[in-house]
């Protein structure tokens, strides 16, 4: 078995392993190399175990150093999966071993593989993530039903108020629901160029649904599609959208759509426990999994903690919320770009 660094002519190759690899996501496949290297300029070493010629494990990395955040090596960054994806635990300790010497050759902070299950490394882990999956049913109606009784009346509002849901094929309104809801969270935007260099890499993979009320978009939303998985990954709504209950409607809107691709899968992606997204999650019946970071420590003493719930980040995060959206759409992606 060798470790190899992925160039342009595996590219086919790692793609085709990462579709059948049971433990492979949306997030390990080979375009990731090419966002974050032209969406935030961070240098990437996607890794790969093959034998005898054939690739049997994967480990895309990304390379975040910041002067606001420190130093990581991450797989993989921007992305809420990414650990080692492999057919064998041999192939998956001689990925991360690898990943460990190189980190310790580019001197980092700290490695962080974010895995969705754990695999007993030993290596110091954080419990601060969870994920939110649930089979879906292929009769739209089945699925409805399965939503609690609070949050199928939500959704009931946004249809009678007259929503309607389309596929945006660009992305000039997305960022605008989209900016508008991160600033009222106090978090930095992303930079419209990154959505549109998403759509531009994963092409059909990546849709855009937008929901209009009297011509106007009130919510947006991003999603990915893998295999037989919806992912909606990005969205936001305006203030408008919350007495028209527009994101309720949207995520709905997802899920049905979904079904008629025969999508069976719907992943409402990471949230932090406590948050506003977990308790929004939670609302549609959907059961948190823990997801099982680990870290290899390198220069860093401890796990680190660089998230909206760190006590030191609360006044920012204030300061942030009250910020004209014009400033906060200039001065996010600056920031956002460190965050991986």
């Amino acid at each position: 078995m060798e470790i190899k660094r992925l160039d342009g002519s595996r590219k086919s190759d790692w793609d085709a392993f990462v579709n059948n690899c049971t433990e492979a996501s949306f997030f390990h496949r080979a375009g990731w190399q090419d966002v974050i290297e032209r969406a935030f300029g961070h240098e990437t070493h996607y890794l790969f175990a093959e034998e005898e010629g054939r690739i049997v494990g994967v480990l895309p990395l990304g390379h975040v150093k910041s002067f606001l955040f420190g130093n990581a090596l991450i797989s993989n960054p921007f992305c809420v999966y990414g650990g080692a994806a492999t057919e064998s635990d041999v192939a998956r300790k001689a990925l991360e071993q690898a990943a460990c010497d190189l980190a310790r050759e580019l001197e980092v902070d700290y490695l962080e593989l974010r895995n969705q299950k754990p695999h007993g490394s030993g290596r110091p882990t954080k419990s601060l993530y969870v994920t939110f999956r649930k089979a879906l049913d292929p009769d739209p109606e089945k699925n409805l039903a399965a939503v609690p009784r609070k949050q199928r009346a939500m959704i009931r509002k946004g249809i009678a108020a007259g929503l309607s849901s389309i596929i945006d094929p660009g992305v000039d309104r997305f960022f605008g629901a989209y900016a508008e809801s991160v600033r009222n969270l106090g978090t930095p935007v992303f930079s419209k160029r990154y959505f549109a260099i998403l759509k531009d890499v994963f092409g059909d993979s990546c849709e855009i649904l937008s929901i209009e009320h009297q011509g106007r978009v009130i919510a947006s939303v991003m999603s990915f599609y893998f295999r037989d998985e919806v992912l909606p990954y990005y969205g936001g709504g305006t203030e408008e959208a919350r007495d028209l209950k527009g994101n309720d409607f949207m995520y709905w809107e997802v899920m049905r759509r979904a079904t008629e691709k025969d999508v069976r899968v719907f992943d409402y992606g990471r949230s932090k426990e406590g948050t506003g997204s977990y308790r929004f999650k939670t609302h549609w019946g959907f059961e948190p999994e823990p997801l099982a970071y680990e870290y290899e420590l390198v220069k860093a003493k401890a796990v680190p903690e660089i998230n909206p719930l760190n006590p030191k980040y609360r006044y920012f995060i204030a300061a942030w919320q009250r910020l004209p959206l014009p400033v906060s759409n200039l001065v996010g992606p600056w920031i956002s770009r460190n965050l991986g």
